[in-house]
């Protein structure tokens, strides 16, 4: 996507072929800077710091890890270290782990004195096909929002809600639950977007606002809470958001409160669709509510917020009781049972195990053997 008229992808090589450059997402909104990745430990810290955060863009940045570690030191027993270290990162997203396995079958099967070579191939494979796969999930999602438009009055502006951010910044490139609006927005379809401010870390305000303003697309920012009364006085014609890791059944993890605009969105007959690259399944589990691990982060994500003051300067102040405990519960899980579908790289598939596992046999039998 643009960004001032440039294209960008949220992670690459730098001109030195060596060294991996990001867009330091933890600076957004009020800062654009590029990030230097020289090791793997500088991976690791982009990952657990939300330098760079999204399933899919977590899973192509652990990729690039393993390769400036095998850089360093392409023996087993650090390629070991490296995989170790990253996948401590976050504990969600199966991307995570889906992109070191991955990087564990290609590089550990070359010869030593080939393994940096043959990593950072494998990284940027990994790279490219996350842009091939939101591609794809723009052309599917897109056919959606065709139908509601041509339902629409003239002057009528079909109204999406999202909530986080599964924008082009969670991934290389697209997005997941952007990429149907961006592809509608290109063609010509009227299109406007209610963003949740997405607290903790306000994801929605500072980075899908952000994105969708530099490509044009109007939106309108709102506070997490105010999505049902939107749904209740018919403003809101679908709900599209993306997921860190969806079960074998179609249970949907994704930021918290998404189960809520779910629970919003079946009350009010709204539909709520969830658009994933097939990463993001995992076959092994199947009970989202019972097996996938949430995330608890830091206090200081809930009790800091940060801003512009009137002057320019950038300040982060505390907004909590003082002495106040803290929880900060980073996702929650939507059951399959109030997800209307699912947008992947092949086709809007039903929320449950058979569809699923008919559009992706290939890793749904590897799963069961």
């Amino acid at each position: 996507m643009k960004v001032d008229g440039t294209h960008y992808r949220t992670i690459w090589l730098a001109e030195d072929g060596k060294t991996v450059e990001i867009i330091d997402q933890t600076k957004f909104p009020h800062q654009f800077e590029i990030a230097r990745l020289e090791t793997v430990g500088d991976a690791a810290h982009a990952i657990a710091d939300m330098l760079v955060r999204g399933a899919p863009l977590i899973g192509a940045t652990a990729a690039y890890g393993i390769a400036l570690a095998m850089r360093a030191d392409p023996t087993n027993e650090n390629f070991e270290a490296a995989f170790t270290e990253l996948a401590a990162t976050r504990p969600t997203a199966i991307n995570l782990r889906w992109a070191l396995e991955r990087m564990r079958t290609i590089v550990l099967h070359a010869p030593e004195d080939h393994r940096a070579k043959t990593a950072y191939a494998a990284a940027a494979a990994v790279c490219d096909e996350d842009v091939e796969i939101c591609a794809a999930i723009g052309r599917n999602g897109l056919k959606l929002i065709e139908a509601i438009a041509a339902k629409k009055a003239d002057g009528e502006p079909v109204n999406i809600l999202t909530h986080c951010n599964a924008g082009w910044l969670a991934t290389v490139d697209w997005g997941t639950a952007t990429a149907p609006i961006y592809m509608a927005h290109d063609g010509g379809i009227d299109v406007h977007v209610w963003v949740d401010e997405t607290r903790p870390r306000n994801q929605g305000a500072a980075l899908t606002a952000w994105e969708l303003g530099k490509h044009g697309v109007p939106h309108t920012v709102v506070v997490d809470n105010v999505g049902g009364h939107l749904m209740q006085h018919g403003l809101v014609d679908l709900v599209i958001t993306g997921t860190d890791r969806t079960t074998a059944r179609g249970d949907v993890c994704n930021k918290i409160g998404t189960y809520l605009k779910a629970l919003a969105a079946a009350d009010n007959g709204v539909p709520f669709y969830v658009a994933l690259p097939s990463p993001t399944i995992d076959f092994a589990i199947f009970d989202g509510v019972a097996e996938v691990p949430i995330e608890q982060r830091g206090a200081d994500e809930v009790d800091r917020m940060t801003g512009t003051t009137a002057d320019g300067r950038i300040e982060t102040v505390s907004i909590v009781a003082p002495g106040s405990a803290i929880a900060n519960y980073a996702f929650d899980v939507t059951p399959a049972r109030l997800v209307t579908g699912l947008i992947t790289e092949r086709g809007v598939l039903a929320a449950d195990q058979a569809a699923i596992a008919e559009a992706f046999p290939e890793r749904a039998g590897r799963a069961a053997e």
